[in-house]
């Protein structure tokens, strides 16, 4: 059961709850995937359910009580800051205390897609990105980059985040890959000024190459644009 209320007592209590919902077989693929040995094995839909309710009452308490050991514990800490009902300056403080907890790019990149508030804050959460992808943190980087991936690619913003992407250094293997995700769904949506992006980009080949095979990957790029992007590699 999710108590109302969170203390030493109650919080042991919703971990038991927590481990009853385990899938033994799910358990064992997802670890695989996310390279996380620290897993219960509980769904990603059902772990949103469970933050949603705990949103809705003593989500300070599960917070403090929270250890933070196992993967479920730091996605539900996170996901919950997508669902409390709190300003946008709060929920920017209490996203600052949760990313230093990221340790895989699942429970970065399941959190950043449900901080759904962006939308209304654009400037002010730019800011916010800005000051993530600048803090040379891997997965703080990673974070500002997935919430640029989830919630900027318009008009608006897609040459900021094109000027952006030749500015990113990093050698860290999550933020390159986030670069070229990002970079991907950019093209399929504003294919010209990102295929002329990558034509003159600054991009580190590594990451280049790896943006333009994600392009190739998607099922919205033509046979003949692939046979093109192929050429590009370098």
């Amino acid at each position: 059961m999710i108590p109302l209320y969170f203390n030493e007592t109650t919080y042991l209590e919703f971990l038991e709850y927590l481990y009853s919902l385990a899938e033994t077989r799910y358990k064992e693929f997802h670890s695989r995937l996310i390279k996380d040995s620290n897993l219960i094995g509980v769904r990603t839909p059902v772990l949103k359910q469970i933050a949603k309710e705990i949103s809705k009452h003593d989500y300070q308490g599960f917070i403090e009580y929270n250890s933070k050991k196992t993967y479920e514990e730091k996605v539900l800490y996170g996901l919950v800051l997508g669902y409390i009902k709190v300003d946008f300056e709060t929920r920017l403080q209490l996203l600052n205390d949760f990313i230093p907890y990221i340790d895989n790019w699942a429970i970065n990149d399941i959190v950043c897609a449900n901080i759904k508030d962006f939308k209304k804050n654009y400037e002010r959460g730019y800011s916010f990105i800005i000051s993530c992808i600048r803090s040379n943190q891997p997965w703080r980087m990673r974070f500002g980059i997935v919430l640029l991936l989830d919630f900027y690619i318009h008009d608006i913003y897609i040459d900021r985040i094109l000027e952006l992407c030749n500015t990113i250094r990093s050698e860290d293997y999550y933020v390159k890959m986030a670069i070229a995700w990002l970079l991907s769904i950019c093209y399929i949506k504003y294919k010209e000024k990102t295929l002329l992006f990558l034509q003159t980009t600054l991009l580190d080949d590594w990451t280049y190459n790896k943006a333009i095979r994600k392009i190739i990957e998607s099922s919205r790029v033509s046979r003949d644009e692939k046979l093109n992007l192929r050429k590009l590699k370098k």
